[in-house]
């Protein structure tokens, strides 16, 4: 594209999508470093939701858990609040371990296979795996945070809302709702830097502390950026929707499909998802990539135009 070309954020979006399809070992790549780390971790959770309910299978049983019914829900509700009474030591107990480790395995692997995804795509760009390991943690952190920071949000709204004799139910819904949207707004801000961050230590081979401080300083190029940002944020909802649809869609012929043939066909989708989900991610890494090299070229005429030769008048 010329460089003093105005170009939209989602203009050029089918062509990178085009590039993406054309070059299947950017979703290879993306694929095999997720499921690095998502095949052992699904194992792990596995063995720890195992041993956890074989360890409180009979005080679960006395709970009546295995009873539950939408038809009796004030009774239902006294069931999942004895089962999660249960629960919650030894699953609090495994997440003080399990949760540090997962996220410490989760930073290294994603740090390491985003690098080479973009490496793949471009071979110009370096590899820094180390700065891309610690922003990913920087990452976790902050979601963890923001899950933490939600949780104690909803125990206020709780105690403030169904503390009186008589509990406030709509105030109450009021609350969870206003603060549910005002923390996940936080969080799309802060995951809008920690998104950008990583490329801008490629791109522009920049420290931790400088690409968090430029993230927020693109100018111009942010516009397209959230502009693309949000219309996969779109394809990944529709994406959701077609694998709930195609997940439903055996239950007409329950009669004739259940069992093994059923969680295949689950299996299948939901692989189907987390493979169309991985190449959308792709396609939005190298739209940011194309997006800044565009602005690059335009932005290096002017730089050259300002800094010229300085024509000097004789008196």
């Amino acid at each position: 594209m010329a460089a003093g070309k105005t170009v939209r954020g989602t203009q050029s979006l089918v062509h990178t999508l085009a590039d993406c399809w054309s070059r299947p070992s950017l979703l290879a790549l993306e694929i095999a470093w997720r499921w690095l780390f998502g095949a052992p971790a699904l194992l792990l959770l596995y063995y720890e939701g195992a041993h956890i309910l074989a360890v409180t299978a009979t005080q679960l049983e006395s709970t009546g858990i295995e009873q539950f019914t939408l038809q009796d829900p004030m009774r239902g509700v006294v069931m999942v609040a004895d089962a999660i009474a249960v629960l919650k030591p030894p699953v609090m107990h495994a997440a003080m371990w399990l949760l540090p480790l997962l996220a410490v395995g989760w930073s290294i692997v994603s740090g390491m296979g985003r690098n080479l995804v973009l490496r793949r795509y471009d071979q110009t760009l370096p590899m820094r795996p180390l700065p891309l390991v610690i922003l990913q943690l920087l990452r976790i952190s902050a979601l963890g945070g923001s899950f933490i920071g939600w949780f104690l949000a909803i125990h206020w709204a709780a105690n403030y809302a169904l503390s009186e004799a008589e509990p406030n139910l709509v105030l109450y819904c009021a609350l969870v709702i206003c603060l549910s949207l005002g923390i996940f707004t936080l969080w799309a801000l802060l995951s809008w830097i920690f998104s950008i961050a990583p490329l801008l230590v490629l791109l522009e081979n920049r420290g931790i502390a400088g690409s968090l401080y430029r993230s927020v300083r693109l100018g111009p190029l942010t516009g397209k950026l959230v502009e693309v940002n949000l219309v996969m944020g779109i394809i990944k909802l529709a994406l959701i929707v077609l694998a709930m649809v195609f997940s439903a869609t055996p239950l007409p012929f329950e009669s004739v499909m259940q069992g093994a043939p059923l969680y295949i066909w689950w299996t299948i989708v939901t692989l189907l998802y987390l493979a169309a989900s991985d190449f959308f991610q792709v396609a939005r890494l190298v739209a940011f990539v194309k997006f800044w090299q565009i602005w690059k070229m335009q932005s290096e005429p002017l730089s050259a135009a300002s800094n010229g030769p300085r024509v000097i008048h004789r008196t």
